[in-house]
């Protein structure tokens, strides 16, 4: 039988007024060091986040999103911590900040299976 593998994982968060405190679950992101993985699925759903904040640029969201999924990914052209080591793009995803886009703080677990946990932690927290 297969080992299992650590992982942590946290929830993208649109916060449309940060003194408000109250947020909409965007996306996820899954990590694991030692299977080197490190990606990020979200999903904008138009309606929730019009009932917080009718007025919010959802393309202005989406772009903010994409952005950290290159990230993840590595792939960011625009940002330099695209070139950090991938422990370093999670923790660095995950930092505490006071913007419109946050994450919750990381949560650690174990599976035997990463994409099939992200696809898990996307249809529990996201959709």
């Amino acid at each position: 039988m297969p080992e299992k593998i650590l992982y942590e994982y946290a929830i993208i968060r649109f916060v449309p007024k940060v003194e408000r405190e109250e947020f909409v679950n965007v996306g996820v992101i899954v990590f694991s060091k030692r299977e080197k993985y490190l990606k990020v699925k979200y999903f904008i759903n138009d309606q929730r986040i019009n009932a917080f904040a009718h007025d919010f640029d959802l393309c202005f969201i989406d772009s903010n999103l994409k952005a950290l999924s290159q990230i993840a990914e590595g792939s960011n052209v625009y940002s330099g911590v695209s070139k950090f080591e991938i422990q370093e793009r999670f923790r660095w995803l995950t930092a505490v900040r006071s913007s419109c886009i946050q994450t919750s703080r990381p949560h650690p677990g174990k599976t035997y299976n990463l994409d099939k946990l992200l696809e898990k932690l996307y249809r529990e927290h996201v959709v």
